[in-house]
């Protein structure tokens, strides 16, 4: 007997969950950069804000453009899972 899969629908990034968790993630890093940048704070705080905000919008550009499913290599919950047992 054929059993025919039914593919569960795609759901782009930018309107999953995972996809307003990581865009507000994005959002609250780039507003604390800022508040740095204005309360003149020290320069490794402000370098150490922009490299997150760097590598955030890296991933997020990667996710939306669904680049994660040709690089094997780049998981982002691991990224995270190491960040915040450090």
């Amino acid at each position: 007997m054929l059993t025919v899969k039914l593919k569960p629908k795609h759901r782009p990034f930018c309107f999953s969950v995972k996809g307003h968790v990581k865009i507000l993630r994005l959002a609250l890093t780039v507003t604390s950069m800022t508040l740095f940048i204005i309360a003149q704070a020290p320069e490794p705080y402000i370098v150490v804000t922009g490299f997150e905000v760097t590598v955030t919008f890296f991933f997020i550009v990667l996710y939306i453009l669904r680049l994660d499913r040709l690089i094997d290599c780049i998981f982002w919950p691991l990224l995270v899972s190491v960040q915040f047992h450090c």
